[in-house]
């Protein structure tokens, strides 16, 4: 070859690279730049989000549709793919001949890679628009492997109306993957691009399986006759084509955090979210207008998010579909109270039998209830948490100090928002504050993950945060607590927290507005929500009547296993310990150990009941007896021989809650008559208009009895308790009237803030 030939041709080689790089092939991310689909951990797709031209497509790789898709494409549109550079000159000579004889285009000879070049750029059919195609064949197989090429066309081919891609199609019309396309369907879709308006199965289905049974001809060389004539008898069924829409709230969320993804990996498991769509919306005849609902379902292993529904119904705007409910901060009613009973026994302050008070009490001025309105007496923190009562809850906070709560949690990766402008108090124990469901339930994985809280995860390649919020003691301790029962426990036949060993946690904000919900399994930790977006009450909704049910049926429809036998850390062991002192037994003289009772203790040791907030002194003192009479004396009024004994003193506010026989041998005994002038702690209170004992009785088929309340000798203001519910609170100098519409015995109580009280039983006839 002469030198001026070689010029020549080197001059058109370069001439051809100048016009390459200056007219690049229209590759995707500029032919379709918002196209996006939000996956499952499998790829089943969550959500999509069209293009400015509103089309579904699901990006796929080859090892993501079917192996016999891919054979049935190449071995009908273009059986020497593997091997041209873009254009088969074979193919466009017959397609010329043909064209020449018939005096029309019979085939156009296009490759693959042609087809995937009129995609990406769409050419008229004229001869000028078939040399443009051809050219942009030759450069897309110059930049791109023959796989990124064959992908292209699996994603952007098009399938009829919206649809591109096989992925799109295979699950907009077969409702399943295309990496399960048996061989019928596989020559289905490999046809449809073809004719995608005439084609479509769901509008012609015979029109489609006579276009199948062309191309499963064509393969009967290479799957055989069986195979394609068992492919044969499949009838061409198509589904109505409907846009994906599993957990919608959370892939809007994901679409706003990567806008230019064409496709997000999400941790969602898509059963598990189907499931969990269905028994939210399965419940939606139940409940008022307005009310919506969320859950979340933790992987604890892993922190990754199975399933996230932000509303009960995304098609329902009246109960505010668009508002993502686990994103909501909204008060947690009693949600936090686990994490304060684990951070106290970190603290030393308490251990699983602690003795607390659950009365009515007066914390400088804030004065809880509990829900039921009514008081238990003496309760230990294991039956604190289990009934989930308030004011022993607000006793452990006040030891522990609300600011150094709030630090802890905060710590321990769970962010309170309060007021503007407020301090933490004690009501944040009850819901004074606000939280949403994701870090609620990234709190409670502590519960599974020896104390160890983490930020649920939606993305495969998102970090793994994690911050310790209990030790690991103190979470054993806690779960076992809540495995053990509660109120839900008692209704639902045979136990189901103990016997699915699941552990949860209730709570109902004020006003009726939030009902929580939240449970930890060795699997998953659930959390769910119910009430009105808008934060409008829902009377008569609270968590254990409202959410919990929801959570158990969760667990149960998504986490069959059986519970795996756990072993208490070192730092925890069974050990027997004494009311009211609530030190060891083992420590503790026979006759100062009114209860025994069975609890958990952290690190060794068992902290002893909280000082006495009513009456200062020891919980042990001496006192004196008479050896005579066993009456009690002082030195100065004693007429004989004194005797010292030993008592354990109770807290002033649960003397008047104790039972016969424990005050019998908790209480010292009466003053001997000569010791009259001295003051029993009970003393100085007295109830009057009415006496222990008397009987009250209906006038005929009158109205109810109403009785005046009223007693002498109190300080501030009386409490007033009938049967252990409160009934009223009033000054001291004023009286409670009262109606008895039942009839049976009544036993009323009165007490002052110094824990003086006084108590007597009626009968109502």
């Amino acid at each position: 070859m002469s030198l001026q030939r070689r010029l020549a041709l080197a001059a058109a080689l370069g001439a051809l690279l100048l016009a390459d790089q200056l007219f690049p092939p229209p590759l995707p991310g500029r032919a379709a730049p918002h196209a996006q689909v939000v996956v499952a951990r499998d790829g089943t797709p969550l959500r999509a989000f069209p293009d400015r031209a509103h089309i579904w497509r699901h990006p796929v790789r080859v090892d993501e549709v079917s192996p016999r898709y891919v054979e049935a494409l190449v071995a009908y549109e273009d059986r020497f793919f593997w091997w041209h550079p873009g254009v088969n000159p074979f193919a466009l000579l017959r397609a010329a001949g043909q064209w020449a004889i018939n005096g029309h285009i019979v085939s156009g000879g296009s490759t693959l890679t042609m087809q995937v070049a009129r995609i990406l750029e769409p050419t008229p059919h004229t001869l000028p628009g078939k040399l443009r195609q051809i050219a942009r064949a030759l450069q897309l197989e110059l930049r791109l492997p023959k796989s990124e090429i064959l992908e292209l066309y699996l994603s952007f081919a098009p399938m009829g109306g919206v649809l591109e891609g096989v992925e799109a199609a295979s699950r907009a019309y077969l409702g399943k993957p295309a990496k399960r396309l048996t061989e019928s369907e596989a020559a289905l879709l490999t046809v449809l691009p073809q004719a995608p308006s005439l084609l479509r199965p769901d509008r012609y289905p015979q029109r489609a399986q006579q276009a199948r049974d062309k191309v499963l001809a064509r393969l009967e060389s290479r799957w055989g006759a069986a195979v394609v004539a068992d492919a044969r008898q499949e009838p061409v069924i198509a589904q109505t084509v409907r846009e994906p829409l599993l957990a919608p709230l959370f892939a809007e969320r994901l679409r706003r955090q990567r806008p230019r993804e064409r496709r997000i990996d999400t941790t969602l498991d898509a059963g598990v979210q189907s499931t969990v769509e269905q028994m939210l919306a399965s419940r939606l005849v139940v409940l008022p207008p307005r009310v919506s609902m969320a859950a979340l379902v933790v992987d604890n292993a892993t922190l990754e998010v199975r399933a996230y529904a932000g509303s009960a119904d995304f098609t329902d705007s009246a109960r505010f579909s668009h508002v993502d409910m686990v994103q909501a901060a909204r008060s947690p009613g009693s949600t936090l109270k686990p994490f304060l009973y684990g951070l106290a026994l970190d603290e030393g302050l308490i251990h699983s039998e602690s003795l607390l008070a659950d009365v009515p009490q007066s914390f400088a001025g804030y004065q809880p209830g509990n829900f039921q309105a009514n008081f238990s007496g003496p309760v230990s923190v294991s039956e604190a948490l289990q009934s989930s009562l308030n004011v022993p809850a607000v006793e452990v906070l006040d030891r522990l100090g609300p600011q150094r709560f709030v630090a802890l949690l905060r710590r321990g990766g769970l962010k309170l928002e309060l007021p503007r402008g407020a301090a933490p108090n004690l009501s944040v124990i009850l819901g004074g504050a606000a939280v949403d469901l994701e870090g609620l339930v990234g709190a409670y994985t502590a519960l599974a993950r020896g104390g160890v809280s983490g930020k649920p995860r939606y993305l495969p390649d998102a970090p793994q945060e994690d911050a310790r919020m209990m030790s690991e003691g103190a979470a054993f301790i806690i779960r076992e607590v809540l495995e053990s029962g509660g109120p839900l426990a008692r209704t639902i036949e045979n136990g189901v927290g103990a016997r699915r060993g699941i552990a949860w946690k209730t709570g109902t904000s004020f006003g009726f507005r939030d009902a929580w919900a939240v449970g930890v399994s060795d699997r998953y930790t659930v959390g769910v929500w119910v009430g009105r977006p808008d934060g409008t009450p829902n009377p008569g909704f609270f968590g254990a009547n409202i959410a919990s049910p929801l959570l158990v049926d969760i667990f149960s429809a998504i986490d069959d296993g059986l519970p795996l036998p756990r072993t208490p850390p070192a730092s925890v062991a069974p050990a027997k310990i004494c009311w009211p002192l609530g030190l060891l037994a083992q420590a503790v003289p026979p006759e100062l150990c009114h209860q025994e009772r069975s609890a958990w203790i952290l690190n060794g040791t068992a902290p002893p009941t909280f000082p006495d907030r009513l009456r200062g002194g020891s919980a042990r003192y001496t006192d004196y007896r008479d050896a005579a009479s066993g009456l009690r004396v002082r030195a100065n009024c004693a007429a004989g021989e004194m005797r010292a004994v030993d008592m354990a003193r109770w807290p002033a506010a649960l003397e008047p809650w104790l039972n016969a026989a424990t005050r019998r041998q908790a209480l010292p005994p009466s003053w001997a008559p000569a010791c009259s002038g001295a003051q029993a702690p009970e003393g100085g209170l007295k109830i009057v208009g009415i006496s222990d004992g008397e009987t009250i009785r209906r006038a005929g088929n009158g109205p109810a009895p109403e009785l005046r309340l009223e007693a002498r000798g109190g300080q501030a203001e009386l409490v007033w308790l009938v049967d252990g519910r409160q009934v009223g609170r009033v000054p001291a100098n004023r009286a409670l009237l009262q109606k008895f519409a039942e009839a049976g015995r009544y036993r009323i109580t009165v007490m002052d803030d110094a824990g003086r009280f006084d108590r007597v039983e009626i009968s109502v006839r």
